[in-house]
């Protein structure tokens, strides 16, 4: 009976042995897999990254969705991270794209004057920073400081390749906070319907922040008048509310164009 039960003491231990190896090879691939996926941007950017959750984290997400009142009413931005398709809803008319249709649909006779081709992805992108600089398609170089107040803030400038989304001539100048690593400003040029890139940088200050699922993300921005490329003095903030990141997809039903929208081209 002793030498059963020593067998059987052995038989457990040898198979205890063969288990864990198995067990930490599974966290070592997960490991490398973050820092694999960390190591194809640069450091700089990924310190901002990681100061606000870090990219693997945004990239488990599937869908975004926010507030903003306007004068009008209220306009809800619900967007899918993937294939970033988009709905915006107005009091007085809704904005779709579904990944490849853009549309309108106008409510109760309210014609539509906007440029929506300009406000596709518009307020999403101000507001999924800084991890919209995550996508392919970006190039990242170090670029002169930002003094304001007296407070230096190390800058990023991001420019994108030919094709690359609807303005690929816009550049944008990332400033974050030098031992934080949070982003603090976001300097951006506007070249949609120019034939030439634009020189002159305009300025959001990203101060007032709130974490959602992991992610610090924007509670408020505010825009700044500007001379000579630098911010001057405050304009206006854009508050968000109603937030919701999930990693649940929505269904794509959602954004396919009514029959009663206009399809813009």
């Amino acid at each position: 009976m002793k030498k059963i039960g020593q067998t059987l003491l052995l038989a457990i231990l040898i198979t205890a042995c063969k288990n864990e190896p198995k067990q930490e090879s599974t966290v070592v691939e997960e490991v490398k897999q973050e820092q694999i996926m960390t190591s194809i941007y640069p450091e700089s950017i990924t310190k901002v990254f990681n100061a606000h959750g870090s990219i693997e984290q945004w990239n488990k997400m599937n869908t975004l969705s926010f507030t903003i009142t306007k004068p009008t009413g209220k306009e809800k931005t619900t967007k899918d991270l993937k294939t970033r398709a988009e709905l915006i809803d107005t009091p007085t008319y809704t904005q779709g794209f579904d990944g490849e249709t853009l549309w309108i649909n106008e409510k109760d006779g309210n014609a539509y004057r906007g440029k929506p081709q300009f406000y596709k992805g518009l307020m999403f992108y101000f507001y999924g920073m800084p991890f919209v600089f995550g996508d392919d398609g970006v190039s990242y170089k170090e670029t002169d400081p930002l003094v304001f107040e007296g407070k230096t803030y190390p800058g990023i400038l991001i420019s994108y390749e030919a094709g690359i989304g609807e303005s690929s001539d816009d550049q944008y100048k990332i400033f974050y906070d030098a031992e934080t690593g949070q982003m603090e400003w976001l300097g951006y040029t506007v070249t949609f319907g120019k034939a030439e890139a634009s020189p002159d940088f305009h300025f959001i200050r990203y101060n007032n922040w709130q974490t959602v699922n992991g992610l610090v993300i924007p509670k408020s921005i505010d825009w700044y008048n500007y001379e000579n490329n630098v911010p001057t003095e405050k304009r206006n903030t854009v508050e968000f509310t109603d937030v919701m990141l999930s990693e649940k997809a929505l269904d794509k039903a959602i954004f396919l164009k009514p029959e009663s929208a206009k399809v813009i081209d």
